[in-house]
């Protein structure tokens, strides 16, 4: 079911952004929440190794203490690499890659992982957020480098968020030739543990030639704003299952068929496994920060929050109430969006 025009203009006239700095800072739910500001392994008592083997890494991301690693080269993994507590993951340089087996964050708080390349981790995840808080993705790489041919279940997600985790931030990200990206509450029979955390901000993140995902959430909360969507062949932004999407900002392009809905309805190309018409799920819900239709009263707004859905589809069937973020940030302005994501996402560019 489509919003009507009345509808649109009332999601226009509830959303507002406050004013923020600019740049590659932490921004969203990453620093502001009720636990404090992810600072991985930065602190009085954190110290820095530089790490170029899988024994060293392996080693460097064991326990708790604050500790910032430098990753130089390439890591084959035979197994997921667990990450601790209080760490800072860096790519040195042009970046660090991964292959193998990607990274797991599981009962760990304040991680952060930067200015790596994800590769082709077949039948998993580049990236796990389990049971975790405080967490910041940002400017990385992930590819599985062969979509479509190798199908939907040859990989999985890119970045998933399961299991209550919350207070997350994923910026500055390249995600590129992959079917599922990101999901966000993994099983429905984990909804009484997920309900009420799954915080994520999705900031300024380059999609190209995806499937589905980008995100998917379920029972969360997901404020998704000035991406940049190109080719996201099968359906870009899903919010299904009682989840609540906030989305500012964007800009979808190409070939991307739907980019928006709340509609519970997982489609057949996202998981075919589950029959010939997809699953059913309960429908999600949806704000915009303005939309074409509202373009007209954007003029007379401070900030401009619209999106640019291209020949893209939208479907909101059900109107939230997370209509404001709880936080300060700035939205780049989609004249700007293309150049400024296109420039700042991806390795090297920290």
């Amino acid at each position: 079911m489509k919003l009507s025009i009345l509808s649109v203009f009332a999601l226009a006239l509830s959303a507002s952004a406050g004013p923020a700095g600019s740049g590659f800072e932490l921004v969203g739910y990453g620093k502001d929440n009720p636990i404090g500001p992810t600072t991985g392994g930065a602190g009085k008592d954190g110290k820095t190794v530089t790490v170029s083997t899988v024994d060293e890494f392996l080693k460097a991301i064991n326990g708790s203490s604050p500790t910032t690693i430098y990753a130089k080269g390439k890591f084959n993994f035979t197994a997921r690499p667990r990450v601790g507590s209080n760490k800072s993951l860096i790519g040195v340089g042009k970046g660090a890659e991964i292959t193998g087996a990607g990274l797991t964050i599981a009962n760990s708080t304040n991680v952060i992982v930067r200015n790596f390349v994800i590769r082709a981790i077949v039948d998993n995840d580049a990236i796990t957020i389990s049971n975790s808080s405080r967490v910041w993705i940002d400017h990385n790489e992930f590819t599985s480098g062969n979509f479509p041919a190798a199908g939907p279940d040859a990989f999985d997600g890119q970045v998933d968020i399961i299991r209550a985790s919350d207070w997350i931030t994923v910026s500055w990200n390249y995600f590129h030739d992959h079917w599922k990206s990101s999901l966000i509450g993994n099983n429905d029979k984990f909804r009484d543990i997920d309900l009420g955390h799954l915080h994520v901000t999705y900031h300024h993140n380059y999609w190209r030639n995806e499937g589905t995902r980008g995100p998917a959430g379920r029972f969360g909360h997901q404020h998704i704003y000035n991406n940049l969507y190109e080719d996201f062949l099968y359906q870009a932004i899903h919010s299904r299952s009682d989840n609540q999407v906030l989305v500012e900002g964007n800009i979808f392009s190409g070939k991307t068929r739907e980019a928006l809905s709340t509609y519970g309805l997982v489609i057949p190309e996202d998981s075919p496994n589950t029959g010939p018409n997809g699953d059913y799920e309960l429908d999600g819900f949806a704000n915009l920060g303005a939309s074409k239709l509202a373009f007209f009263f954007c003029q007379f707004l401070t900030v401009c929050l619209e999106n640019d859905f291209g020949k893209a589809t939208v479907n909101i069937t059900q109107v939230g109430n997370f209509t404001q973020a709880p936080y300060k940030y700035k939205l780049t302005t989609l004249k700007k969006l293309e150049k400024v994501v296109k420039k700042g996402a991806g390795l090297g560019k920290i």
